[in-house]
């Protein structure tokens, strides 16, 4: 989706960073921030399954998108972790009430996104996108509950929830240096000599070998003075 920043008025963009920057350094319980420098107008999520509930130990990403329009019109919300919800579609768009019809400009991103996890506690049969979990969860929770437990362990836990895909830190850890050429560059460290890293390899036998044949010139030459002394 393309960014907004350049839709957006000036004095919109200020509030809008004003928001996401309290909302980075406090938080909403149970809810991680991950905003971006480059686009303000999407902010990325990710939600820890409300206890009690079938998505309780899972970590949901999930993301905000801020449309020309803001504060006008709602924000955008999709989930990007596979969820088994009635309110949550199958390309992940979520349908409730805050971001349509009971939106109003003063809410703000923070009640959006308790009202969000509030709908992971909460689900609302009667407004499904998810038309099979609305009927399982109006009919027979056991399964319904089943399914979504399913879809929790698969895709939200053990690292395939809310971590991958999120923004993550460059600073993560060190990247190996790539050695073009040589191979051998690739198994040494920086400022080691070919013939060092080898050791008794191939180039320490070759110089092994040109000091011993230095060695027997030198001493042809010897022998073949004292003879010429004697004569």
């Amino acid at each position: 989706m393309n960014s907004n920043v350049e839709n957006l008025p000036p004095q919109v963009l200020r509030l809008v960073y004003k928001e996401v920057s309290a909302l980075a350094a406090d938080p909403p319980e149970g809810i991680k921030i991950y905003p971006s420098e480059e686009d303000i107008t999407e902010l990325h999520t990710a939600i820890e399954g409300p206890e009690g509930t079938p998505f309780a130990g899972g970590v949901f990403r999930m993301r905000l998108v801020l449309g020309k329009d803001f504060p006008a019109a709602p924000p955008k919300g999709y989930f990007l972790t596979k969820i088994f919800h009635p309110n949550v579609g199958h390309k992940g768009e979520i349908c409730v009430n805050v971001l349509k019809r009971d939106w109003r400009a003063e809410l703000g991103l923070r009640h959006v996104l308790l009202t969000i996890k509030c709908l992971m506690i909460h689900p609302n049969p009667e407004s499904a996108l998810n038309e099979e979990a609305g009927r399982l969860l109006l009919e027979d929770y056991t399964e319904y509950a089943s399914r979504a437990r399913l879809l929790t362990e698969i895709h939200a836990m053990g690292g395939h929830g809310g971590t991958s895909g999120v923004p993550q830190d460059p600073a993560d850890g060190p990247q190996p240096k790539k050695h073009a050429g040589d191979p051998t560059k690739r198994a040494m460290g920086p400022g080691v000599a070919p013939s060092a890293a080898l050791g008794n390899g191939a180039n320490g036998s070759s110089t092994t070998s040109s000091s011993s044949n230095s060695n027997v010139v030198g001493k042809k030459k010897t022998d073949k003075k004292r003879a010429l002394r004697r004569l």
